[in-house]
């Protein structure tokens, strides 16, 4: 409850987007390749800057 208004981190926020664009990827697999390769390419690039923060913060 008290988390309620709690705003999300940088890290918290790439990490939904990461899920969400793997998510559509999975989905558009069934349909349209090429829009599925696209969606599996920006989550990688999502998935570098990740990587870029944890390295940071260590």
């Amino acid at each position: 409850m008290f988390g309620l208004f709690k705003k999300k981190s940088k890290l918290d926020k790439l990490r939904d987007q990461y899920a969400k664009l793997q998510k559509e990827a999975f989905d558009l697999s069934k349909t349209n390749r090429q829009l599925a390769d696209q969606k599996t390419a920006k989550a990688e690039e999502v998935a570098k800057e990740i990587e870029k923060l944890k390295q940071q913060e260590n």
